[in-house]
């Protein structure tokens, strides 16, 4: 029975994916009925062909997008794990003075959405000289503190006896660090590699247009919204442009969903 309900949980979080996935083949008269179908019912690829076509005759190459779009989520990402897991470490398994207060800080600041601190970030921005580069958009995403409480709260599970056995051995802070803890908090990172991929992949068009005002330095999901913007005969590669965005983030999530499994597993065992 329990197996039963998951596989209907599981399905039924499964509708909007495939609703977006049917609606990405549909023709117009499909997409425009009213009230929809769930199926389409005559599969056609008019939708990513007018799509190539719009970004094909764009000002700036599409390629130069996605250029763009690969480049802040990579970065960022790798930036933001390696930066968070450094953090995290002393935070985790050293002792000095004012660890448990930026621990409080830490966990302080995940109460406050992106919404809320967009203004102070424009602000930090401009006084570093950043805007309208695309390092604002990605240094505030490596300063996140979600991925520093993720791996702080993962690495203590770790048997101090470990890392005092490398001392012993004569191994140095950075080597217990990179060739001990990070191999075996693999699953943690992994999983900040999704939760971070994911986020920088659609900031293009949100916050990204805030910082970034150059069109050669804008993002592919920027490039998409102003397609979209040209009314309802766009709807059909609207709908195959929202395929082709969740394509990246769900690839990235199929290949390393059995670290995320493992680390929501785990995440509540002490040593």
């Amino acid at each position: 029975m329990l197996f039963i309900f998951l596989a209907a949980v599981g399905c039924f979080m499964a509708l909007p994916l495939v609703f977006v996935i049917n609606n990405a083949f549909k023709p117009i008269n499909e997409i425009l009925k009213f009230p929809p179908d769930f199926w389409v019912r005559t599969p056609t690829l008019d939708n990513f062909v007018d799509l190539y076509h719009l970004l094909s005759n764009s000002w700036v190459p599409m390629t130069r997008y996605l250029y763009n779009t690969f480049f802040i989520a990579i970065v960022g990402t790798v930036g933001h794990v390696i930066i968070a897991s450094m953090a995290a470490y002393p935070l985790a398994k050293r002792k000095f003075p004012g660890k448990t207060f930026l621990f409080t800080v830490v966990v302080l600041s995940l109460m406050f959405s992106a919404t809320v601190t967009q203004i102070t970030n424009y602000m930090t921005m401009s006084w570093l000289g950043m805007l309208d580069t695309q390092w604002a958009v990605i240094i505030p995403a490596i300063g996140s503190s979600l991925g520093l409480y993720l791996m702080k709260q993962f690495m203590e599970q770790l048997p101090d006896s470990l890392l005092e056995a490398a001392e012993i051995d004569g191994c140095s802070e950075f080597r217990i660090f990179w060739n001990i803890v990070m191999p075996i908090v693999k699953p943690a990172w992994l999983t900040l590699v999704i939760f971070s991929f994911q986020s920088l992949w659609g900031a293009g068009g949100g916050a990204g247009s805030m910082y970034i005002y150059s069109e050669q330095l804008k993002t592919i999901d920027y490039a998409l919204d102003q397609i979209l913007a040209g009314g309802i005969i766009r709807t059909g590669p609207s709908m195959a442009a929202t395929l082709l965005l969740l394509l990246v983030p769900i690839t990235i999530f199929v290949i390393s969903q059995s670290s995320v499994i493992q680390t929501m597993s785990t995440s509540g065992m002490k040593d």
